[in-house]
């Protein structure tokens, strides 16, 4: 790398910095600090949302599906503008925020008991330790595949992203996490158009190439049909996945409920969600064209005889791969490296946040915080994911794979018991524990098998809910008194339910 590239790398990681120590100034108490005093602007909490759910695994891993694979991963991505965002918004956002929740476990006690609440919390706390530690660790590789770093070198990257991170994230808060997520968004978009168009300059022919490539070697598929419960590459798991696990991400993360409950209004809650469905199908989309490209690029000019693509350790190190050794601009790697740094920087602000946010609201209610002490939960999270980070080679060989398996193993019975609980007024803590254990079970008997991680939300989802219907039979209903407020559709008039929101 130049003196260029080293540049808007730093640069990039110091700005985000400075504007965490910036917005820390608003900060006074803890309700600024974990939802933003209820009054954010939904249209940047929307473009935050979507920046929030892409990480150096996305940015790698969206170009690496198109260019190996197909496009079935999209359209369960396209499960978000089209079906999660309407269903959310018109369902669960009136729900969550007529409560006021600043945790979404909050729910789970006043519908249910305080050991399905922890217990919501201890399981969403491990997944979002998970994700930012395998997060940090990801781009860490990627670095090391950019740069040429040795082993400690990598591990001093990490650390140093991982500690600049806490820091700002611990100074400015949840705001500090929206609005650099809002400019990473654009960054984000910046970085992947310009290499983008930098790479069909590559490509013999252009786009046009690019489109008779994609379509000879069926890299555009979405609709194959086959039903085969051990492959992802068709159109059910995709949809399974769709439904299943970016419902849950809507539903019952931490994340999201937060940002439900910074916005002043349902409207602007269901805007948020728009916002969020539209740029993330956007912002996919060029990630899987770039990968259409990089494929239409390796198919001209293979690497080899016997294999079209470059032999790497990790078919994630690809997009990499392909701009420092085809795309050699001045200033082009340091760019890619900003936006990753950047990329991973918002997403581990907003999970910092949102664990701190969860440790002050649910196991400790009846002793709230101060803001200095808030600010020490977020440091140490902070720390507790560089340690994740560190341990995470031992974890899994495929560190996106892990993801996802976490993702349906742990959100599909979440999801399964808020949908219980918000759908079933028959439904109680005896019938709900019973249910989790149910799809406990499930995903037990399904994790050895052959059956695809795809699966794994649906598969959890569906016994929790079902069975725990089915058990909740076995004990007293809940008093009227009890689920007041609680269930879909309390409010069947929407302008009331707007009319009956307490004030921010």
């Amino acid at each position: 790398m130049g003196i260029l590239d080293w540049t808007i790398a730093c640069g990039a990681v110091l700005l985000m910095i400075a504007q965490g120590w910036w917005v820390s100034g608003a900060q006074k108490t803890t309700d600024d600090y974990f939802v933003g005093g209820r009054q954010m602007n939904w249209f940047a909490v929307g473009l935050s949302m979507f920046a929030a759910t892409f990480s150096p695994l996305s940015f790698v891993g969206l170009p690496r599906e198109a260019a190996y694979d197909n496009y079935h991963l999209y359209l369960a991505i396209l499960f978000i503008p089209l079906v999660v965002a309407p269903l959310v918004g018109w369902l669960f956002v009136p729900l969550y925020h007529r409560l006021q929740l600043t945790s979404a476990y909050e729910y789970l006690e006043l519908r249910f008991d305080r050991r399905l609440r922890r217990f919501g919390s201890l399981l969403m706390g491990i997944y979002m330790l998970a994700w930012m530690g395998s997060m940090l660790y990801a781009v860490g590789l990627i670095v090391q595949v950019a740069l040429e770093l040795g082993e400690t070198s990598r591990i001093a990257t990490m650390i140093l992203l991982g500690g600049g991170t806490t820091a700002y994230t611990t100074l400015g808060g949840y705001k500090a996490a929206v609005w650099t997520n809002v400019f990473k968004s654009a960054f984000l978009a910046v970085v992947v158009v310009a290499v983008l168009f930098l790479a069909v300059a590559r490509v013999d022919g252009g786009w046009t190439s690019v489109w008779r490539l994609g379509l000879e070697h069926d890299k555009f598929a979405m609709f194959d049909f086959r039903f085969d419960l051990t492959s992802r590459a068709t159109f059910f798991p995709a949809c399974a996945f769709g439904l299943f696990v970016y419902t849950a991400f809507s539903v019952v993360a931490q994340g999201a409920i937060q940002r439900y409950a910074s916005l002043p209004s349902v409207a602007a809650g269901r805007r948020m969600l728009a916002v969020n469905g539209i740029g993330t199908a956007m912002v996919c989309l060029l990630f899987f064209v770039l990968g259409t490209v990089i494929f239409a690029f390796y198919t001209q000019h293979p690497a080899s005889e016997d294999n079209v693509f470059p032999g790497l350790p990790r078919k994630d190190q690809l997009t990499m791969h392909f701009v420092r050794t085809e795309l050699p601009y001045p200033g082009l790697i340091g760019l890619v490296l900003a936006g990753l740094f950047v990329t991973v920087m918002g997403s581990i602000s907003s999970g910092l946040s949102a664990l701190s946010s969860l440790l002050v609201c649910d196991w400790f209610p009846e002793h709230r915080s101060g803001l200095s002490s808030s600010r020490l939960m977020s440091a140490a999270f902070g720390i507790a994911t560089i340690g994740m980070a560190l341990v995470a080679p031992y974890l899994g060989e495929h560190v996106f794979d892990i993801i996802i398996r976490i993702s349906g193993a742990i959100l599909g019975p979440l999801l399964g018991l808020f949908v219980l609980g918000a759908a079933v007024r028959r439904a109680n803590a005896q019938g709900a524990l019973i249910g989790l254990a149910a799809g406990a079970v499930s995903l037990a008997v399904i994790f050895p098998s052959e059956i695809n991680f795809w699966w794994y939300g649906a598969l959890t989802c569906i016994p929790t809910l079902v069975v725990g219907a089915l058990a909740s039979l076995l004990f007293p209903a809940p008093p009227t008194e009890k689920v007041q407020g609680l269930l879909l559709g309390h409010y069947p008039d929407m302008k009331k339910a707007e009319e009956n929101v307490p004030p921010g």
